[in-house]
């Protein structure tokens, strides 16, 4: 049991943050960077949200993973705001799944962000693709459609936005988009990375 000083110590440098911070720059997920560290995504999980701290071998695999230091979790140094400019020729245009026909493509706006509150996409929705694959995670999302047609199916169901229609939800709920029409829909996405209400 660590003692309250030095759990407050610990606390400060946000060890947990940091880890997510490069784990979403990456793109993984909790199975997949458990896969490369060889840690369990439960452990992971709870090294994130800052209910565990990490061994020093532990935290060694973390690093190893992304190719830091482990000064990179123990840096303080002077507080700045954190600034980053994404030029289009910069983005990477990804689609939403690995194997198989994506049914929408994707590009971040804020992927140099290794410690983000918030995550942003531009989305491109091809007409006659089928819907995505429901999926759920913490958070909330704020949707703005910016042409075309997108229907957003949330807990059972469909809800139509119309170019400069947006929505606002929580993500907790299985949801789904497809285009609707025969244009292609392109939609920027906000999505926060912390739960609801504690949730």
């Amino acid at each position: 049991m660590l003692s309250e000083t030095l759990n407050d110590r610990l606390e400060a440098y946000r060890i947990g943050q940091k880890v997510r911070g490069l784990r979403t720059a990456k793109g993984l997920g909790l199975e997949q960077l458990g896969d490369h560290s060889g840690l369990s995504a439960g452990m992971l999980s709870r090294i994130e949200r800052g209910q565990l701290f990490p061994t020093l071998p532990t935290l060694m695999r973390i690093a190893l993973v992304f190719g830091v230091g482990l000064e990179h979790f123990f840096a303080e140094g002077e507080v700045v705001p954190i600034v980053e400019i994404v030029r289009k020729k910069e983005r990477i245009r990804l689609p939403n799944t690995p194997s198989g026909e994506p049914t929408f493509h994707f590009e971040s706006l804020d992927f140099p962000v290794t410690d983000r509150r918030m995550e942003a996409y531009l989305a491109e929705f091809p007409p006659g693709a089928p819907a995505s694959a429901p999926h759920s995670h913490a958070g909330v999302e704020i949707v703005y459609v910016m042409s075309g047609s997108l229907g957003i199916d949330i807990h059972g169901k469909r809800r139509q936005l119309d170019a400069g229609d947006s929505i606002y939800f929580e993500s907790e709920f299985d949801h789904s988009y497809v285009c609707l029409g025969d244009e292609p829909c392109r939609a920027l996405t906000t999505v926060t990375a912390e739960p609801v209400d504690g949730r």
